[in-house]
This record gives structure tokens, C-alpha cells and sequence, in this order.
């Protein structure tokens, strides 16, 4: 038995303990027998192409899953928001914004995994005077101290990656570094690096590549590429719920885990086909931008929406290190048994 058909197997157990309750009671945005799955995320970032491959490629019809509203909203914490007052199921976002929501609601659970590398990239400009990009780490971190350093804002996990890379030499990024915020706007943080308004960005992909193509800069220091040894295989794109929906609707949700599974498959084995709808998801995006980012699409998304306790582990020590929780909840009370290793 495969791993999808036994998590789905111990979906479909538990709606059985749970079907008189529901048809008693409301299951969130869509009945408890409805096929309608609301889904929201952040943005149309790279970690979230999974969901345009299943359904560009028909996987959430093959699983009887119809997708009900999809909007982007933006940040993690408007995610969150829509989710607590149940006006979507399922969103995807970050592994942050799900630790941060079960902080302040217990309820909150880790449904399945998108993307197990940090993609964030520490990106310097031409006129950066340090140490080239295949130096030591450490080094590279040190030619960082004094610099301005461009972030999406304060909490994000930009702003973590740099706490977290100047805590592991003995510096302090609030005041060893200038953090300029400068939103999550694609041109204005490309702007301010080719402009000098800051030596260095910590941003997401693919600023690093478009920097790159653009002649703006280059990618200096990248998790994903293993960089940092110690933030290898770190569970980060994630989808997440409430336990109003998967007490109510775990078969339902176990569905949608089975098309992002399939998904998931078809940017491993089929790199052309995946590259293709890479183009298409990314719109106007420099062709030698979207090439870049298919070569390592495959190293840093996950093998299946299976959540193990080693890619949460190293995603725990990463926030607690950065400061971006003061305590993780345990792996059994943040992730789903559906969708637990």
C-alpha cells in the first residue's frame, strides 16, 4: 500500500466516526457532503505552483474535488484570518504563518507539504565588495555585517533568514545590519538593489534569478541550493486547516492531498511538461528566469504532501533560532494525522 492510499485509508476511517455529527452541524464554508473545496493563498509565488499543476492537469477532477473560491490574499496573516472566520477550508502559505496562527488558535493544523527548502536567497549587488559567492559561509555572513539589507517587512520570513544566518556567527542583524523594508513589490526591491538603496536583499524567488538576468546582481547566499547545511530539507510551503474542517471533512481533504501528490509527481518526472506550465503560471517572466527556475524546482519541492517529523524538526530549530516563534507546538498537535509521516 502506497502512502496516499494509506493516508486517504485513514481519512476515510475517521469521516466515518465523524459522519452523524456532521450532517448535525455545519462543516465550515461548504456543506459536509459537498465536493466544494475553498482554497486560499498568499500569492502566485513558487511555492503555490503545485495547486496550478493539479489543476491545469485535471488531478483535483480525478480526485472529485471541485475548487470553490481562490483568492490571494496577500499576506499569511489575512490567510489565517479567512481561515479562522471559515471562509475558506484549506490555505496555502508558509510553515511561519501556520505556527503563528496555532499560537493564537489551537485548532490550527499543518495539512500537507508544498515546498521543503527555504526559498529565500541573500542577493548582493554589483558593486558589493566581499568575498565571492563560493566562499566560505561564514565568510559571506561576515562581509554582510554594516550592510543595508532589503527585507518584505518586520516578522516575515526575509527578515528571519537574515536574523537567523548573522545569530549563527556571533552578530545581531538589528544592530550589526540596516533592514530596510521594502514591501513584497517584485520591481521596487530590483529598483533599490541596482539603484544602491541597499547593498544586499533577503528576498524570495525569483528575485535572485531576475536580479541575475537583469544584470542587477547575483545570488550570494542560498538555502536551497544548500548553502546552509543546517536549514536542509526544511518543510516551508504548507498547507493548513482547522479541525472544524477535518473533523468534519477529513475524506474531502485527503482528496485534495491526493491531487497534490499527483501534482506534485508530475514536476519530479516530467521536467519539460512541468517547465512548460511554469512559463504559463509566471505569465511575463523572462523565459532565462523561468529556465533557472525549473532546473532546481524539482531539488526543492516535496516528494508528496507528507509532512515528516525530520523536515519539521529542521523548520522548528530554523523559527526558535530566528526569532519568528518563541515555542513550536509539538509535531502531533501541529500537523494532521492525515497528513503525518
Amino acid at each position: 500500500m502506497t502512502t496516499t492510499t494509506l493516508r486517504r485509508a485513514t481519512a476515510l476511517v475517521a469521516a466515518a466516526g465523524v459522519v452523524l455529527a456532521a450532517s448535525a452541524c455545519s462543516a465550515g464554508p461548504a456543506d459536509s457532503e459537498s465536493r466544494v473545496l475553498n482554497v486560499g493563498q498568499i500569492s502566485n509565488s513558487i511555492a503555490f505552483f503545485p495547486l496550478y499543476v493539479a489543476e491545469q492537469n485535471g488531478y483535483f477532477e480525478d480526485e472529485d474535488v471541485e475548487l470553490g473560491e481562490r483568492p490571494r490574499l496577500g499576506t499569511g496573516a489575512k490567510l489565517a484570518a479567512a481561515l479562522t472566520s471559515g471562509s475558506i477550508d484549506i490555505g496555502a502559505g508558509v510553515a511561519t504563518d501556520a505556527m503563528n496562527l496555532h499560537e493564537s488558535d489551537d485548532r490550527a493544523r499543518m495539512t500537507g507539504a508544498l515546498v521543503t527548502e527555504y526559498y529565500v536567497d541573500i542577493i548582493v549587488g554589483d558593486s558589493f565588495d566581499g568575498p565571492p559567492a563560493d566562499a566560505p559561509i561564514e565568510e559571506r555572513i561576515a562581509a554582510l555585517e554594516g550592510a543595508n539589507i532589503g527585507i518584505t517587512g518586520p516578522g516575515s520570513g526575509t527578515e528571519a533568514l537574515v536574523t537567523y544566518l548573522f545569530g549563527s556567527q556571533g552578530l545581531d542583524s538589528a544592530t550589526d545590519a540596516t533592514l530596510v523594508n521594502l514591501g513584497a513589490e517584485v520591481p521596487a526591491a530590483l529598483g533599490a538593489l541596482s539603484s544602491g538603496q541597499v547593498d544586499a536583499l533577503a528576498f524570495f524567488q525569483p528575485v535572485g534569478q531576475l536580479a541575475e538576468q537583469q544584470g542587477a546582481g547575483e545570488i550570494y547566499i542560498s538555502p536551497q541550493r544548500g548553502d546552509v547545511p543546517a536549514m536542509a530539507g526544511q518543510l516551508h510551503g504548507v498547507t493548513f486547516s482547522t479541525t472544524q474542517v477535518l473533523e468534519n471533512r477529513p475524506e474531502l481533504v485527503a482528496s485534495f492531498n491526493a491531487a497534490m501528490d499527483s501534482a506534485l509527481a508530475f514536476i519530479a518526472d516530467d521536467p519539460d511538461g512541468a517547465a512548460s506550465l511554469l512559463a504559463e503560471y509566471l505569465g511575463d517572466t523572462d523565459p532565462a528566469v523561468v529556465d533557472a527556475l525549473s532546473e532546481i524546482m524539482p531539488q526543492e519541492m516535496a516528494s508528496s504532501s507528507t509532512i515528516t517529523q525530520q523536515s519539521y524538526d529542521t523548520a522548528v530549530a530554523f523559527h526558535v533560532e530566528s526569532g519568528l516563534v518563541a515555542e513550536a507546538p509539538a509535531f502531533g498537535d501541529m500537523v494532521w494525522e492525515g497528513a503525518a509521516e
